[in-house]
């Protein structure tokens, strides 16, 4: 008993200050910090050099290096002359630089999460959640901003390109793992249709992996109208609860756990009747919640992701294995599978016929 309290009163002080890390974060993105130590031809970088390249206060940086190094995100060491201490990147830090070689820059995702906007409906999760008689009741984001998400971008194209750029990042880390862990699934796949696509980066990652496909990035009007341009992807506006394109397979990431069950159900009987009934499927990328795989690190941020669908979206949820079998048999599919790729989202392949 004595030593759980002991703890307890140190891990509460992770709740009183617990938005540090986010904003300490956002602050060495903004000031790109990760990039000036990547690029400056002296390793390990000094606090002097560092000041004078990204413009800073060197007694105020100095704080800020010494807390991020203390979380592990930079390396504090000794230069070479033993006098001075100098800053390495990480594996950490460099997912946090606004771009990487490797594709796998957190950086936006940071930023759009760490907005204004996002973290306003936060401060009502309380209120809603205490309020809201049936899980139709208002939602955080809708209460602060009196719409929903999707009609903030709509209106805000600057917080529109924010959030676009969010999504994209983590589908350039991601559909790479995913094209080369499940090759089979886009094995006599001609067409294939990405609902909510958003900038195309996911079909630009298939197509270049697969390139008998051919892929149509679709997504609202607004949205395509800014989408990238690929070889093989045809960018395609429209309503995803009206229509989705016909395609051999659908491909959709991120999506169905922004919506709850009634709706969910909804868009996957259109991506359906969207796909042939013989070879016809559709790649779900999304959490799986609550399978207690013995050493997963992972759960804890899909628990996390799961309170940002309920802060953010319109009764949005992380499912579990349970209730994703609840929505795929509604929706009318013969059969699926889950695929584990050690990532926080597993692929979930549904198909039309047994």
């Amino acid at each position: 008993m004595e030593e759980e309290e002991a703890r307890a009163s140190v891990d509460i002080w992770r709740y009183v200050f617990g938005f540090t890390d986010m904003a300490v974060v956002k602050c060495a993105i903004e000031l790109k910090i990760p990039e000036a130590v990547e690029s400056h031809p002296s390793q390990p970088v000094t606090l002097a050099e560092l000041s004078t390249a990204v413009a800073c206060s060197p007694p105020l940086l100095g704080r800020i290096m010494r807390f991020l190094s203390h979380q592990g995100i930079f390396k504090e060491v000794i230069t070479k002359d033993g006098l001075v201490g100098g800053y390495l990147n990480t594996p950490l830090s460099r997912l946090m630089m606004s771009s990487n070689r490797d594709d796998k820059s957190k950086a936006p995702l940071i930023l759009m999460e760490s907005s204004p906007v996002m973290l306003a409906p936060w401060l009502k999760l309380s209120a809603v959640v205490s309020n809201a008689a049936t899980e139709e009741g208002s939602q955080p984001f809708e209460v602060v901003h009196g719409k929903d998400v999707w009609a903030y971008c709509a209106e805000d194209p600057r917080h529109s390109e924010m959030f676009n750029e969010a999504m994209a990042c983590d589908t350039r880390r991601l559909v790479p793992v995913i094209a080369g862990a499940c090759s089979d699934v886009f094995e006599g796949v001609s067409t294939v249709v990405d609902v909510g696509g958003g900038k195309g980066d996911a079909l630009g990652v298939l197509v270049k992996a697969f390139p008998w496909i051919k892929g149509f990035n679709f997504d609202l009007p607004h949205v395509v109208e800014t989408a990238l341009k690929f070889d093989g992807v045809e960018n395609v506006g429209g309503d995803m609860f009206e229509r989705v394109p016909n395609a051999d397979a659908v491909f959709i990431k991120w999506v169905l756990h922004d919506w709850n069950d009634e709706v969910c159900i909804k868009l996957l009987e259109k991506c359906r009747e969207a796909i042939p009934r013989k070879g016809g499927k559709v790649v779900i990328v999304d959490a799986v919640v609550g399978e207690k795989k013995k050493g997963d690190r992972l759960e804890y941020a899909r628990l996390m992701l799961d309170m940002v669908m309920m802060a953010h979206t319109t009764r949005g949820r992380e499912r579990t294995l349970e209730e994703w079998d609840h929505v795929i048999t509604e929706a009318g599919f013969a059969r699926y599978e889950v695929r584990d790729i050690d990532d926080i989202s597993s692929v979930i392949i549904a198909y039309v016929s047994i």
